[in-house]
């Protein structure tokens, strides 16, 4: 729980002051223009209630500016889950969850609207003053929590009766939970089920730590939630283009997740665009699952059919336009781990073997443009190399010729 006590209720706001915050660099107390500077201050000290251990600074003319800062080899523990858990409550609201899970302590007590208010009666009967909950607050509160799956309620007769959910057992082995709490999408469920456990020794550290993503998490529950329904939703998206974000109608099919910069794009149908775009996830916000959208299956069929030809996220959708793309590399005596990395990292293409020293790799693609920043990294090894897009060709040529002039070296032909 955090120490600072003016929390959030909303994490959509949360978030929002977390990636203004952190994500897009750490503001000073000139430059947040979103609210008053009285503003700045509270949530400088919230989010330092939360990360104060992590967070680091440097002066410059304009002032002290924050960051954050983390060393995996130290901390193998994503920070940005316990905004998570720095739960917002009233008096009343703590007052009443601890009456409800301990009249309700164990899955064999099953009780009726009316004998849960008696019993609450009974709790308060001692009290000068006691709290009032009246039928209709309980009953929401009720409502939530069978929402949650901290209570079920079951219909007996006319007559609803609740009853505390069954308890899930956690493994005393929590290595399975500290991999996916800190690699899979959702993986603050994992924190949460780590803190009823005793703590243990971490047996991971993470060479690529995307925390970020943390943020996201009620997000990409909402959309695998649709998914699973095989629903649409509505949400507002922040656009590169438009300063501010504007309402979308969509039908999420897949969440895909880079594994170099772990950002999270959603695959999604746009009944307005009539296409399959690709929108991040960290610019969605207001999320709401809709009505069950009939052409479902159909939609996912033809992304599924779609991959064979997406390095990336860009899906048009019209095998008549591919791009081809071909290179080859040099690998000398003792590197055979180049030839593992491309089996590795050629996701949709192929890769053929021309002599024992020379390897190519070919594929065809909705957009040459998403492999250019892999085919970077094989700069100096590029024997040969082949795009049919030729606007693409050419500019990664003259970039390369303009890199080797800035460093004074006689590149030939750039490759």
């Amino acid at each position: 729980m955090s120490s600072y006590n003016e929390r959030i209720k909303n994490f959509e706001k949360v978030r929002a002051y977390l990636r203004d915050f952190y994500v897009y660099g750490f503001k000073s107390r000139v430059e947040y223009t979103r609210k008053s500077a009285r503003s700045y201050d509270n949530e400088r000290r919230r989010m330092e209630s939360w990360l104060g251990e992590y967070m680091r600074f440097v002066r410059t003319r304009d002032g002290k500016n924050m960051f954050i800062s983390i060393d995996s080899r130290v901390s193998s523990h994503n920070p940005f889950y316990k905004a998570w858990k720095a739960k917002s409550f009233t008096d009343k609201d703590i007052t009443l969850h601890f009456i409800l899970l301990d009249i309700l302590h164990a899955p064999d007590i099953v009780l009726s609207l009316p004998e849960i208010l008696r019993r609450i009666d009974d709790y308060l009967f001692g009290f000068c003053k006691p709290m009032l909950f009246d039928e209709s607050t309980v009953r929401k509160k009720l409502k939530e929590y069978i929402d949650e799956g901290i209570i079920v309620g079951e219909k007996e007769g006319k007559s609803m009766v609740y009853r505390r959910a069954d308890d899930t057992a956690v493994p005393d082995n929590t290595d399975a939970l500290h991999f996916y709490s800190e690699i899979a999408p959702c993986g603050v469920i994992g924190s949460f089920l780590l803190d009823k456990r005793e703590k243990q020794e971490d047996h991971f550290v993470f060479k690529h730590h995307y925390i970020t993503a943390a943020m996201d998490s009620e997000i990409l529950g909402i959309l695998f939630d649709a998914m699973q329904r095989k629903c649409e939703i509505t949400a507002m998206n922040l656009s590169r283009q438009v300063l501010k974000p504007s309402a979308v109608r969509l039908v999420p099919l897949r969440v895909f997740i880079s594994v170099q910069n772990g950002r999270q794009h959603l695959l999604a149908y746009q009944p307005a665009a009539k296409q399959i775009k690709s929108f991040r996830i960290d610019y969605l916000s207001d999320v709401k699952t809709g009505a069950v959208y009939p052409h479902f299956d159909e939609l996912r069929a033809k992304l599924n059919h779609s991959m064979q030809f997406m390095w990336g996220v860009n899906c048009k959708e019209n095998e008549k336009h591919l791009e081809h793309v071909s290179f080859t590399v040099r690998v000398d005596a003792g590197e055979e781990h180049m030839i593992r990395r491309l089996q590795r990292e050629k996701r949709i293409g192929k890769i053929e073997k021309i002599d024992n020293n020379h390897y190519r790799f070919l594929a065809d693609v909705y957009d040459t443009n998403e492999l250019i920043p892999w085919i970077r990294t094989f700069i100096c090894r590029i024997t040969q190399l082949h795009f049919s897009n030729r606007t693409v060709e050419n500019r990664f040529k003259t970039d390369l010729a303009a890199m080797y002039r800035m460093y004074g070296i006689d590149g030939g032909d750039a490759v």
